[in-house]
């Protein structure tokens, strides 16, 4: 089983290339190719740095699962944003913000580990209750967390995918998910 700690401010190259190769493989047929292919680690590193993903001050927190020294997998939880932006927060749930796991360790517990950890943290900011956002068409995502005990609660949402200059962005629809937590793990479907 993996082990899992905080991500620090060294991570973020090798956090970024699991989130690129899962959004590749993953995303494959919902994301056009042009988007997936277009997808640099070095870029989306830079981005959690500038982001400041590791900053302890950060209301959100990502956990990292780890294999000996090597990154599979990284979970980011916190407050739940409103509209999905970082600057309007609800502190009545938590949210999973982000929970992706490198294509070669699909199926083997690390997603599993993943989850669990971020809601024992959430609990242990004070949250009963938490929400995440899947795609739709992510039927893999869906069945897993729908496996954990987490229910779509009925709201939607269109996630605007950027492509090239000219070009129109991509809406994807999303489902929200809703769980009540506590410790580390699922109870049952939030109200």
């Amino acid at each position: 089983m993996p082990e899992v700690r905080q991500e620090t401010p060294e991570d973020a190259e090798a956090i970024a290339g699991v989130h690129v190769r899962a959004w590749q493989a993953g995303y494959a047929g919902l994301i056009p190719a042009d988007v997936l292919d277009r997808l640099n680690v070095a870029a989306w590193a830079q981005r959690r740095r500038d982001v400041g993903t590791a900053d302890p001050d950060q209301p959100f927190r990502t956990l990292v699962a780890t294999e000996g020294e090597q990154i599979v997998g990284f979970s980011t939880y916190g407050p739940y944003r409103i509209d999905q932006d970082r600057d309007q927060l609800d502190p009545t749930y938590g949210e999973i913000v982000s929970m992706y796991v490198d294509p070669t360790h699909w199926g083997t517990g690390v997603g599993r580990v993943l989850l669990s950890a971020s809601i024992a943290g959430l609990t242990g900011q004070g949250w009963r209750a938490m929400r995440l956002w899947v795609l739709d068409g992510n039927q893999r995502a869906r069945r897993f967390y729908q496996a954990a005990g987490l229910r779509p609660d009925g709201e939607r949402s269109v996630y605007q995918v950027p492509r090239s200059p000219g070009q129109s962005p991509v809406g994807l629809d999303e489902v929200r998910y809703l769980a009540r937590i506590a410790g580390n793990r699922i109870l049952t479907l939030a109200s």
